[in-house]
């Protein structure tokens, strides 16, 4: 008779989101399982955060020398060793997803499960060795897996995702990159900026979702001057004798071909192989369980969701505090605790970085804008380039959102951010010191716009102003 285990809470997936998951709950006293066929670490430390920020450091580095001449300071030659590059990357990758592997060393014994599981019921999961998992509730955390349609896959090892793009021995002489989200802006720059010639494509015409026209067309100009873009095409990829023919028509048209083509169009949720249906609960249009964000439980069931696989913001930060709510409410049930979401946050790190904060100008919002093309740090430290947008409401000048292309982009918005989540007004973010000269000295023109489209006076006794130019 095949064995049955039991417990308060099985998490499905070890990654970000169920680690945190099982965490929160064996923190308030459940007794739980971990069930993972892998146990390889974290998509952050394998495939996603960190090799990207890897090459994406060694790219900034090439940027910098190569930039070294607006100084006065001549570096000769320089000659990027790719082999070398993705070993770094590689290497330093390794490091960090062993930590993450090696965190599975502190749970309890007896709770990590290496194995395949699949709903059998709405508390029954039966695993792939014969055993069965009778739980009180259950949490989904099974991540994300990169997009390939069939005409994509049909190019066998030509075709690259953010799965496999690391384990490159060497550069490329070119790329297509197919995707303008934050996978294939980052990497499509980085690649750009080791001396990769790269063409990005899209059938969308906006780039990284960028909600302000202002800070796209800033985006486009920085992106474009790295690489061709093509917005608003649809493309035809095929496998060549020496690499991808890619064909596209659209907004404009055209035929070219790369040595290897880099598909960055999407991480669906991982829910392909849990038998989802047996589970009872409401499926959305795209077969993702409908849940509340505030408990992350699906409907009125036992069973609760979390990170990527809930699809709704996956990014990591977003996945952990997925996970310990709903890892918290599983041990809690029947009676979850709804938790307040912190604002949506969102980092695209190219150079200069890119990002998004809480609501826009479509929610009705007053706004204020800073420009960084003559913004006196930016041009001191020759990255003066980029735009940033502030949204607030009226009538006190609430701020809301935020979107910004800037030097010190991740430095900003993570202020940004802290801001807009304690209900900060423009006024009062004037209020506070700002140091010369800084990029943060930027915002002010920004929050100035805001302070005089909103009834509340700008605090001149406060605002002693900044010289021109600065």
């Amino acid at each position: 008779m095949a064995e049955v285990l039991r417990c308060d809470v099985a998490v499905i997936g070890a990654g970000t989101a169920g680690l945190a998951a099982e965490r929160a709950a064996r923190k308030n006293g459940a007794s739980t399982l971990l069930i993972d066929p892998d146990y390889r670490g974290t998509l952050c430390a394998n495939t996603g955060c960190m090799p990207s920020k890897l090459l994406i450091a060694a790219a900034r580095e090439a940027s910098r020398i190569g930039q070294a001449d607006l100084f006065g300071i001549h570096v000769g030659d320089m000659r990027i060793d790719g082999p070398a590059v993705m070993q770094r990357v590689r290497s330093e990758r390794d490091r960090f997803a062993r930590m993450t592997r090696e965190s599975f060393e502190s749970l309890p014994d007896g709770i990590a499960l290496k194995a395949c599981a699949r709903f059998d019921g709405p508390n029954r999961l039966a695993l792939d060795d014969g055993r069965t998992v009778e739980a009180r509730t259950i949490v989904i955390a099974t991540g994300s897996k990169a997009a390939l349609p069939p005409p994509f896959a049909a190019l066998g090892d030509r075709v690259l995702t953010n799965e496999t793009v690391f384990e490159l021995d060497d550069l490329p002489r070119s790329l297509a990159v197919v995707g303008s989200g934050a996978i294939g802006l980052e990497l499509a720059q980085a690649f750009a900026h080791l001396g990769v010639s790269v063409n990005l494509f899209d059938r969308e015409e906006t780039m990284g979702r960028v909600r302000c026209p202002k800070v796209h067309d800033a985006l486009a100009d920085i992106v474009g001057s790295d690489m061709t873009v093509h917005l608003g095409v649809d493309v035809k990829p095929e496998r060549t004798d020496n690499g991808v023919r890619v064909s596209w028509s659209g907004k404009d048209e055209g035929e070219a071909e790369f040595d290897l083509l880099l598909a960055a169009i999407g991480r669906p949720p991982s829910l392909g192989a849990l038998n989802i249906e047996k589970a009872g609960i409401e499926l959305n249009d795209r077969g993702v369980p409908v849940h509340d964000r505030s408990t992350m439980r699906c409907g009125d069931s036992a069973i609760f969701i979390a990170g990527d696989a809930a699809s709704d913001l996956p990014l990591l930060h977003e996945a952990s505090h997925d996970g310990a709510i709903a890892g918290r409410n599983a041990a809690a049930f029947p009676a979850p605790i709804p938790t307040e979401r912190h604002v949506p946050f969102s980092i695209i790190f190219t150079d200069p970085p890119l990002a998004s904060i809480g609501e826009s100008e479509a929610d009705g919002a007053v706004t204020g804008t800073a420009d960084y093309s003559d913004q006196g740090r930016a041009r001191v430290d020759g990255r003066n380039e980029g735009i940033l947008t502030l949204y607030a409401k009226a009538p006190d000048g609430t701020l809301i959102g935020a979107d910004l292309i800037a030097p010190g982009g991740e430095h900003l918005a993570h202020m940004l951010a802290w801001a807009i989540e304690r209900g900060t007004t423009a006024s009062e973010l004037l209020k506070l010191p700002f140091y010369h000269p800084t990029i943060e000295e930027g915002l002010r023109s920004a929050l100035r716009t805001i302070c005089g489209a909103t009834p509340i006076p700008l605090p001149q006794d406060q605002d002693t102003g900044t010289p021109p130019g600065a």
